[in-house]
């Protein structure tokens, strides 16, 4: 059975494709580890999605409980890219 299998067989109205394309590119910059942090930005230029989409697409898959997203900061307190953790590994 595919890994992606129940992504697939879901209808668009549950899981829309936005959520589909960010979670398999997620799902690819992982590589072993269950997480990643690649920054809106460079996820809406490397699908050629705008940042609302890549935004919304992330809060669809958090809402789905396959991903979990946590903020990550600099020493000197700014925010960095978020960490996403893949749940379903």
């Amino acid at each position: 059975m595919s890994y992606f299998n129940s992504i697939y067989a879901a209808s668009p109205d549950e899981f829309p494709h936005r959520a589909r394309t960010v979670y398999m590119y997620l799902k690819d910059r992982a590589g072993k580890g269950p997480d990643c942090w690649p920054a809106v930005n460079t996820i809406a230029a490397d699908l050629q999605l705008s940042r609302s989409t890549v935004k919304r697409a992330l809060h669809d898959l958090v809402k789905a409980g396959l991903i979990e997203k946590e903020a990550r900061y600099r020493e000197n307190g700014s925010r960095t890219s978020n960490r996403f953790i893949l749940k379903k590994q």
